[in-house]
């Protein structure tokens, strides 16, 4: 269950690699692939991101927050039974 879960909040597998050799999906403002190359071997992150990996990163904290909450529920279920089951 919490697979099929995270599953649905997943970041689709889109490399680098795919991003510069496909022109009508070009998401960087550069089309210099040496100067792209370079800022992701160098570990650059612009500060500013766009609105999609922005709502991803929503996604994620909302599957991880479902995800805690399920486990807190779980545990919580699991105590109120173990304290109901030592009043017999």
């Amino acid at each position: 269950m919490v697979h099929v879960l995270l599953n649905l909040f997943r970041r689709p597998a889109i490399g680098t690699v795919a991003l510069l050799n496909r022109r009508d999906y070009q998401r960087t403002t550069t089309k210099n692939a040496q100067f792209v190359s370079f800022l992701d071997d160098s570990g650059f992150r612009r500060v500013n991101t766009d609105k999609w990996e922005r709502s991803m990163r929503r996604r994620r904290a909302v599957a991880y927050a479902l995800l805690w909450m399920m486990v807190a529920g779980f545990a919580w279920v699991v105590i109120e039974s173990a304290q109901a089951l030592s009043l017999f």
